[in-house]
């Protein structure tokens, strides 16, 4: 009867045709949308690029009204001021401002991926200090952090007759690798997480040790995952590394301000060097965005 019955009975996608295309219930829409991981590259990236040299251009006209005001002093001569200034400012300052980026990338790349591990460890201490060590430099205002290392490290180091001196750029890497070290480990915690947690159980019932799994299995797809949000904090330090010029470090910005009062600081000197500064700082970056985005596109998970 039980039988009979269940063969009269109309089951859509059993005993009768289904009746809908099995549609997926999507989530609520509130109006919300989750920080995204490279915010400030997908701005940088949507500014139009003539719109920076549109504004210097605009801003390099300024000079021109402070003629009327009889210093004596012309836009053409400040703008030839700039152009013998030119050579110093990229060699020495710009370039200290790109070595300084990539030392403090590296550094705060290699500890942040083993502070972020250190987050995943099984061992609630190794954990819960590493959550806290990242916690506590992700909260803590940049310039505090330059001021604490650049007060509280020496200028050299003796060990036995070796003197080993410390310059001020130097510690200046150390301060801003903290920061971007306590960032990196989210990111690396974050990719981490991101892989299903099939993959665990599938590995493990291969009899995958945790180490083998995290670095054979999980780890390598977490780099794809894990470059745009890199690039887009390496862009992030290489805009905030003029901050370390309060400090004495003679990188570009500082530079830029030592080669005005060379030049007997007239005022109409201040727009085009700062222009300037301003545009060798869009070109380096802008690409570095342009390429982020291209890259979140390009490894995103297809669903």
């Amino acid at each position: 009867m039980a039988k009979h019955s269940l063969r009269s009975a109309s089951i859509p996608g059993v005993t009768a045709a289904a009746k809908t295309d099995l549609p997926v219930l999507h989530s609520f829409k509130a109006g919300y949308a989750a920080p995204s991981e490279i915010g400030f590259s997908r701005w940088l990236a949507g500014v139009p690029a003539w719109a920076v040299f549109a504004l210097v251009f605009a801003a390099a006209i300024w000079p021109l009204s402070a003629m009327a005001q009889g210093s004596g002093f012309t836009a053409g001569q400040a703008f030839e001021a700039l152009l013998r200034w030119i050579p110093y400012l990229v060699t020495t300052g710009f370039a200290l401002t790109i070595l300084i980026s990539f030392l403090t990338m590296f550094i705060g790349t290699v500890f942040g991926v083993l502070l972020g591990l250190g987050q995943i460890s099984h061992n609630p201490v190794m954990a819960k200090s590493c959550w806290l060590i990242t916690q506590t430099f992700r909260n803590s205002p940049w310039l505090v952090l330059l001021f604490i290392v650049m007060l509280s490290f020496p200028f050299e180091i003796q060990i036995g007759s070796l003197i080993i001196p410390v310059p001020d750029w130097m510690k200046a890497v150390i301060g801003l690798a903290l920061p971007i070290m306590a960032n990196i480990s989210e990111i690396v915690r974050g990719a981490v997480n991101s892989v299903p947690t099939a993959q665990w159980e599938a590995a493990e019932s291969l009899a995958f040790s945790r180490r083998q799994t995290l670095f054979e299995i999980i780890l390598p797809q977490c780099i794809k995952r894990m470059i745009p949000p890199w690039m887009n904090w390496y862009a992030i330090l290489t805009m905030a590394t003029p901050i370390v010029s309060i400090l004495g470090v003679d990188e570009v910005l500082n530079l830029t301000r030592q080669a005005i009062e060379a030049e007997d600081n007239h005022p109409e000197l201040l727009i085009p060097f700062y222009s300037f500064v301003l545009v060798i700082f869009f070109v380096y970056c802008y690409p570095i965005a342009r390429l982020t985005i291209r890259l979140e596109r390009k490894f995103a998970v297809k669903l």
